[in-house]
């Protein structure tokens, strides 16, 4: 229902030339395949060898379909926006603070679950969320789920942390030396930090915050800039700062970790919790490849292709038989697949409205242009 009534706010505060969602209608039959198919996405999601001959689940999909994968990889939300306007990409692997100003931009089709054989496998907990449906339409198939880490450098960050102090009150430790994820998202990240620290703030959802608690969020992160070595947003360059040292804690995601392989390199999940992401495979109103799109998201979320691509990014699969094909059997264990109960603990990227998520009445929450102009400021 929230999805509903906020898709005209989520697109007033994304920026949109529009104020309302696709109405078109979902492909009902599919055709056959066009040669190719290009894809929008996160990084680690698609790959081919290129970056590792070992990691590679696009060549055996372009060698089951005859679709052709060009992909490009985007750092922030903000920066897929605007490139999923151009038109030039079929796919579109959308984090909750993406997937709705999609959709209220017209830039996202409606998905018939019906064409995706591999749908009905997912957990049932991923369907129809309000990050992936609006009125009862869906709008993209679940891939995966996982939280913000932080990550440091064990010969520098000692005692090893527990919580996320040691990017915000314990920054000062390591001024200078410090990393922050580059986009108005993260202030829900201090947002989060505040809630569980400073409880007079009566902060209930890190996505839902009031002008005062935004301005709390802010000084906290202004204070943090005073420590911030670099802001990241491009997956290498973080990991080429802690392989040079010029980082040594921060917010990180699994896959950076993997990348940097090192004995050296730890990540957590924090006492508080943490923000987290929860994946969508989107259809592009604009795709010329409709039906290798389709072939995409149903390969994608297939058992065997969704093991190995969560597995390899450090996230939860989407369903039980993806569970029984990683490599590593703790796997599902270790990132709580199908546990909805951890799931529920997690704060999702959402895209702040000024309909306050947190189903407050009484006041006006900040929305997501409040947040840019903010970031903004904080960074200076």
């Amino acid at each position: 229902m929230l999805a509903s009534v906020s898709l005209a706010l989520i697109g007033a505060c994304g920026g949109d030339d529009s104020d309302s969602g696709s109405d078109s209608e979902a492909l009902q039959e599919l055709g056959e395949n066009e040669g190719q198919v290009s894809i929008l996405t996160w990084p680690g999601y698609v790959e081919d060898g290129s970056n590792d001959p070992e990691v590679d689940w696009v060549t055996p999909f372009e060698q089951e379909t005859g679709c052709e994968v060009t992909s490009k990889v985007y750092g922030t939300s903000d920066e897929a926006f605007n490139l999923a306007k151009t038109g030039e990409y079929d796919v579109i692997a959308a984090s909750g603070d993406l997937s709705l100003r999609l959709v209220a931009a017209d830039e996202a089709a409606p998905v018939n679950t019906d064409l995706v054989s591999n749908y009905d496998g997912i957990f049932d907990f991923l369907k129809d969320t309000e990050w992936n449906s609006v009125d009862g339409v869906n709008y993209g198939i679940p891939h995966g789920y996982g939280a913000n880490l932080l990550m440091f450098n064990t010969d520098v960050v000692q005692p090893e942390p527990t919580s996320w102090s040691a990017v915000f009150d314990d920054a000062s430790k390591y001024k200078g030396k410090v990393t922050a994820y580059d986009s108005p998202i993260y202030i829900a990240d201090a947002a989060l930090y505040l809630m569980k620290h400073n409880p007079e703030l009566e902060i209930e959802n890190p996505y839902a915050l009031d002008e005062d608690q935004l301005a709390a969020a802010v000084d906290l992160l202004k204070a943090q800039r005073e420590n911030i070595g670099e802001y990241w947003s491009d997956y290498l360059k973080q990991i080429s700062a802690f392989e040079t040292g010029d980082s040594v804690v921060g917010t990180s995601w699994q896959v950076i970790v993997n990348s940097l392989d090192s004995a050296n390199i730890k990540a957590i999940l924090p006492e508080e919790g943490s923000t987290a992401w929860n994946d969508t495979w989107m259809l592009s109103s604009q795709a010329e490849n409709v039906n290798c799109a389709y072939a995409w998201m149903d390969y994608i979320v297939s058992p065997k292709a969704n093991a190995t691509a969560t597995e390899y990014f450090g996230e939860a699969p989407n369903s039980e038989a993806a569970c029984a094909e990683t490599v590593n059997p703790d796997h599902c264990e270790i990132f709580h697949a199908g546990d909805e109960a951890f799931s529920e603990q997690l704060w999702y990227w959402r895209t702040p409205i000024a309909e306050c998520l947190d189903g407050r009445t009484d006041v006006e929450c900040t929305d997501y242009s409040q947040w840019t102009a903010a970031w903004t400021e904080i960074k200076g």
